[in-house]
């Protein structure tokens, strides 16, 4: 994950997803908390109000799955020897 992290902030999105998929979305969802949090910040209003707009019944059990998929990935590219971003090309 913290590979993904890295190849994120430094704007390689598509190497973020590759090397792990639920590190990509994770990530994504740090730099949207950042922005929820300046936003907070900046208006002083509650946070909740901002998760209000976030559907929690539909959104838990697809991120618990996509995680799992994530990592059946990781687990796939490692044992074939393809894990890395510049393992892709051989």
């Amino acid at each position: 994950m913290t590979t993904s992290f890295a190849w994120f902030v430094r704007g390689n999105f598509l190497a973020s997803f590759y090397v792990q998929p639920m590190g990509f979305v994770l990530a994504v969802m740090a730099a949207m908390t950042f922005w929820a949090a300046l936003y907070v910040a900046i208006t002083g209003k509650p946070a909740y109000l901002l998760l209000s707009f976030v559907p929690r019944r539909y959104t838990l059990l697809p991120l618990l799955l996509f995680g799992a998929a994530a990592w059946g990935w990781k687990i796939f590219i490692h044992l074939h020897g393809i894990d890395g971003w510049n393992g892709w090309r051989r």
